[in-house]
């Protein structure tokens, strides 16, 4: 993986390159487990499991793993937000087949206006006859939708505001009615009526029918591999079908829908392997052979919208995987403490994307902390917590990127602003796990189209892998909780 090259090719951020080596032997493959089953771990094991397929969580144990060691996780989210179809998408107006969307998150709605969309998602599949359904992940990867914008001739005032009523404004075009209807230019044959019992296959795509337009069932039954009547139900969002691209005079930039938060994903899957792989070195400091205790991502869903879900940070998903690795690495052992213990050894690094200063909007930001493309993975701090970190969580972070030769940088919101949050506050209440927020620094957040510098990511890669590799010996030199004794002057 070309996880260390200043600037990545443009193939890193669309699609992954063919692999230069046979597989590795199946012991060095990470192994896929499953939260309904029984866990057996190894010291030395890698695994993954996912829950709902659109959260993951994948871990290394060290090989030198001790009962009630820490776990070092970063974690990231997987979600943006973007328009997702409603139950029943059918709408039609002055002769235009329309799908009706709701608003996911916070988006900068006017940046969807004209753009090439495609759809993508989950579809479940449950096909006539068949017990079992199906899920599929699903993406319409050519543009099938345009959200076209009014002409200034019929509104004279657009360019000094305009203000999107996404109820009014956010119904995509999918077809011509008069060519849908035709389709290829002969007359559609009848449908078949449903028998009496309820029986034929039919009466699930009548039901569709009533719902869907059969265009939109069309693209989406040939993306999943089924039938249209085969369609059972979905969970899909619109998506800008343009790739990613390096840009810039120098290709010194990264353009991209979706920055917010999938380079945090990438960059610490990325710092993972790194720190797992067998190019670290059995005999190093860092390598894993070495590690005592488990290092562990997280790509959380929902984020966008709160994290309250069965696969958001706000879940039990962090707790549920730390407490059951604790036990089966424990061998059957009754281990006092052991899952308590070892959250209080740990550190969480909370990953999502910061702000870069704007060039055009320099009075948004804080004098004193302006975060630069170029210059390193940015410390975000709050003091009404809406941040995670504080003054012993930046330490750990910034000492171990410093150690690494990387570059690092601050971040507070201006006093008269208000400040978003993420999921670092989230895990850090639930789990009691000490957490540092960060992110590289970024420009058009939450639009259909994202910037931010291609450095930042070989910053990110490197600083997250300096948190795998050194973290645990660098906490064996910090003294802050159990030392109070210590603080005391003598006793009269």
């Amino acid at each position: 993986m070309p996880i260390v090259q200043t600037r990545p090719p443009p193939a890193l951020l669309t699609t992954p390159p063919p692999p230069s080596r046979p597989f590795p032997p199946r012991d060095a493959c990470v192994q896929e487990i499953n939260e309904r089953d029984a866990w057996e771990l190894k010291p030395g094991g890698k695994y993954f499991f996912t829950r709902n397929m659109s959260a993951v969580c994948a871990f290394a144990v060290g090989g030198s793993y001790v009962p009630g060691s820490g776990f070092v996780v970063v974690g990231a989210h997987t979600d943006s937000p973007c328009p997702k179809l409603k139950p029943n998408t059918k709408a039609t107006s002055e002769r235009f087949l329309q799908v009706r969307t709701q608003n996911y998150g916070g988006g900068l709605w006017y940046t969807w206006f004209d753009r090439d969309l495609g759809v993508a998602g989950r579809v479940v599949v449950k096909r006539a006859g068949v017990d079992k359904a199906r899920h599929a992940l699903v993406k319409i990867d050519r543009p099938v939708m345009r959200i076209p914008s009014l002409a200034i001739h019929l509104n004279r005032e657009m360019n000094n505001g305009f203000a999107v009523n996404f109820q009014q404004h956010m119904a995509p075009i999918i077809a011509n009615a008069a060519e849908a209807a035709l389709g290829s230019g002969s007359v559609p044959p009848e449908p078949k009526r449903a028998k009496a019992d309820g029986s034929d296959e039919n009466k699930n795509a009548e039901k569709n029918a009533a719902r869907h337009h059969p265009a939109l069932l069309e693209l989406i039954a040939e993306a999943a591999g089924c039938d249209p009547a085969d369609v059972a139900d979905f969970d899909l969002q619109l998506c800008d079908v343009q790739p990613s691209t390096i840009g810039g005079a120098k290709n010194e930039y990264i353009f991209s829908g979706r920055l917010d938060n999938l380079a945090s994903c990438y960059a610490s899957l990325a710092a993972l392997i790194n720190a797992t792989g067998d190019s670290s070195g059995g005999d190093s400091p860092g390598s894993l052979a070495n590690e005592t205790g488990v290092r562990m991502l997280v790509h959380y869903d929902h984020e966008e919208v709160g994290s309250d879900s069965a696969q958001g940070a706000g879940s039990s998903m962090t707790e549920d995987a730390m407490r059951r690795v604790c036990r089966a690495l424990c061998f059957g052992e009754d281990v006092e403490g052991v899952a308590e213990r070892s959250r209080r050894k740990s550190f969480i690094v909370s990953a999502d994307m910061a702000h870069a200063v704007h060039p055009n909007y320099g009075d948004k930001h804080e004098p004193g902390h302006r975060p630069r493309f170029g210059d390193g993975v940015v410390i975000k701090h709050n003091a009404n917590q809406r941040y995670a970190t504080d003054a012993v969580t930046a330490w750990l972070f910034r000492e171990l990127g410093e150690r690494a030769g990387v570059p690092v940088q601050e971040f507070v919101v201006r006093s008269d602003l208000g400040c978003g949050s993420t999921i670092g506050p989230i895990l850090s209440t639930r789990t009691g796990i000490r957490t540092v927020d960060v992110g590289a620094p970024q420009l058009s957040m939450h639009s259909v189209r994202e910037m931010c510098g291609c450095d930042d990511v070989k910053h990110s890669v490197a600083h997250f892998t300096a948190v795998y590799e050194g973290f645990t010996k660098l906490d064996e030199t910090l003294m802050v909780d159990g030392a109070v004794g210590n603080l005391c002057r003598p006793c009269d």
